[in-house]
């Protein structure tokens, strides 16, 4: 892992939510209902977190223009921190 995938790294691990969010998202594609579901995370919260992966190049919305359904998924750096996470 490059320094700056680690501060990413660091990141994503000193919040639980983040962590709940990228486990969600690991391997697969989902809408911001299906994420707070199971990430156990109340869906008003959720849009947050999804916006401040997404500003760090975490994660990214497929679909941005759709005003419901949107879809997220990892980046590859997502990705590769999702798979250092206990």
């Amino acid at each position: 892992m490059d320094d700056e995938t680690l501060k990413k790294f660091a990141y994503v691990n000193i919040s639980s939510y983040r962590v709940k969010t990228m486990k969600a998202l690991k391997d697969d594609v989902k809408t911001p209902t299906n994420i707070a579901k199971e990430a156990g995370i109340l869906p008003n919260h959720i849009s947050k977190v999804l916006r401040e992966l997404k500003e760090s190049g975490i994660a990214e919305c497929i679909n941005e223009e759709a005003r419901k359904g949107r879809l997220y998924r990892l980046t590859d750096v997502g990705e590769e921190i999702v798979d250092k996470l206990d």
